[in-house]
């Protein structure tokens, strides 16, 4: 073949170089397709971008991600919000703090209809104190100071509250970002209704701290566990009213009597915050009734729903509390570095609650081969912030798969293939053992399939957890190794690729109907993954 003849030649090419038109180089030097931004939208809006990638800084992906939410509001606003509100609603995403970020960017569009539909958002997204308190710093560090829109966004959040709901986050959450209620009140000077007695108490103690008989009643418990020196009263207070730590004072949180009080009506984000501090306390112990309690807690699958907790929750608390050692600094005091024996029952409710968040599904049937990319920047992306690398939280997805379709054969790979002790019914913390230690080296996302090929391995669905920055492919680009299976098998496999960061870039051409794309740790991949194998 001539030299001209070969550069017209549609055959096998190194990742290093333009397979198809429309690919662009990623970061690692390769060249990959892209997503669209509706397609990235929903990366960011679960993945985020608080913490740096191998290649890119927490800053710089964070502005990439920007700028294509803000192409999302100009392309059509509606469709933005509708998004960002049905992805925070459906407990997809592991944190709300993208979905906030996304409505601020709404709120500075030069679109009217933009702004009121970000606007009118925010109390669906922001269903804490907590949340609209991160919302109204967000916005201001975008340079959206208090406008009409943000003055009626925020009245309308506190009146659409009914009083004990808002009483309850008044105590929970009293300041957050260098906000609170009493300044947001001020700022906004909503109008309770002069018969709305109790609203109207209430709006005053959040102004300045007035008393009388008319607040709420877990307001008035709040205040005299506040101003209460007897542990035993506060423990009291903490049962009868149901009052959240957050609302006890200081030195009786080092009191396991105050905990046993407050923990029947513990909250499960609360809960998996604290289980080491119950743990050290001595609250929780081996087969003890608040043992008992809190495993139960957590096997609860409809309250795991009802409270939106998210696999990546569970495995971050699972994570700590294995370690021994605290998830993160508490609002209130320092992070007492202690550390704490885990219970055995404890483990295993977080490893069976873990597997039971995700959203149920029935088997494919489908051959699958599960192909992790275990490279070095997998295992240097810290996802969404945590102390767990892209590799060990996508291991831990991917049991998943192995639990769900009897039929999954599992492969690691990085440049070269790497062997993966990887089996069903694993706990996570044995997922975890597994990946510790692995030759991490350069990508070639190639590898799954060249792997099911070279072993005579019949294969229905490839499913590849990856960061896609692949590049180390001498031979032949992911899209062409699934051609290439395809063609010398018969078989008419697909392939899902998992992002495992909110990067624009994917191995999957968009235009193959057999290739998929979807966001890792969304907790419906699952089920988004067996329809599309159904297809």
């Amino acid at each position: 073949m001539t030299t001209a003849l070969a550069h017209l030649y549609a055959g096998p090419t190194p990742q290093t170089e333009r397979a198809d038109a429309r690919q662009v180089r990623n970061n690692a030097g390769g060249f990959v397709f892209t997503i669209d931004a509706w397609a990235r939208l929903d990366r960011f809006l679960i993945l985020g971008t608080e913490a740096s990638t191998y290649y890119q800084s927490a800053r710089e992906l964070t502005r990439e991600n920007a700028a294509s939410v803000i192409s999302c509001y100009e392309a059509d606003p509606e469709r933005t919000v509708a998004r960002i509100v049905e992805i925070s609603l459906a407990g997809s995403a592991p944190r709300v703090s993208p979905a906030i970020f996304a409505l601020a960017l709404g709120t500075l569009s030069e679109s009217e209809s933009a702004r009121k539909l970000a606007f009118g958002a925010v109390s669906k997204v922001c269903r804490t104190a907590s949340h609209l308190f991160e919302f109204i710093s967000t916005a201001s560090h975008l340079g959206k100071g208090w406008g009409r829109g943000m003055k009626r966004c925020v009245a309308d959040w506190y009146a659409e509250k009914s009083v004990e709901k808002l009483a309850y986050q008044a105590i929970k959450y009293r300041s957050r970002n260098d906000m609170t209620h009493g300044r947001a009140l001020r700022t906004t000077h909503p109008r309770p209704a002069d018969d709305d007695v109790a609203r109207r108490a209430l709006y005053r103690w959040m102004l300045d701290g007035s008393t009388d008989g008319s607040l709420p009643e877990i307001v008035q418990a709040h205040e005299r566990a506040m101003a209460s020196t007897d542990v035993a009263e506060i423990a009291a207070l903490a049962s009868s009213a149901n009052l959240p730590w957050e609302a006890l004072p200081t030195y009786a949180l080092v009191e396991p009597s105050v905990w046993k009080a407050a923990l029947p009506s513990m909250g499960l984000t609360a809960l998996l915050r604290n289980l080491g501090r119950l743990t050290r306390l001595g609250v929780l112990k081996p087969l003890s009734q608040e043992t008992a309690m809190v495993t139960a807690q957590l096997g609860d699958l409809g309250r795991l729903s009802r409270e939106r907790i998210h696999p990546f929750a569970l495995l971050l608390a699972l994570s700590a509390y294995k370690a021994g050692t605290p998830i993160a600094a508490g609002r209130r005091g320092r992070v007492n570095n202690s550390r704490w024996e885990p219970i055995p029952e404890i483990m295993k409710a977080l490893d069976d609650a873990f597997y039971a968040s995700f959203s149920s599904v029935e088997p494919t049937g489908k051959r699958h081969l599960v192909g992790l990319d275990v490279s070095g920047s997998m295992n240097s992306n810290k996802l969404m912030n945590s102390h767990l690398s892209a590799a060990q939280a996508a291991a831990a997805m991917s049991m998943m798969t192995l639990a769900l379709e009897p039929r999954t054969h599992i492969m690691g790979f990085s440049d070269s293939f790497v062997k993966l002790p990887l089996r069903a019914g694993m706990h996570l913390e044995e997922v975890a053992r597994a990946i510790a230690g692995l030759p991490f080296a350069s990508t070639d996302c190639s590898l799954p399939m060249q792997y099911a090929l070279e072993h005579g391995i019949e294969v229905d669905a490839f499913v590849v957890y990856t960061d896609n920055e692949t590049f180390a492919g001498r031979t032949e680009h992911p899209h062409q190794s699934l051609q290439r299976y395809r063609k010398a098998t018969g078989i008419d496999a697909k392939l899902i690729v998992v992002g495992m960061t909110a990067t624009n870039f994917t191995i999957a051409d968009p235009r193959d109907g057999g290739m998929m794309d979807i966001v890792g740790f969304d907790s419906s991949a699952p089920v988004l993954m067996a329809d599309f194998l159904r297809s």
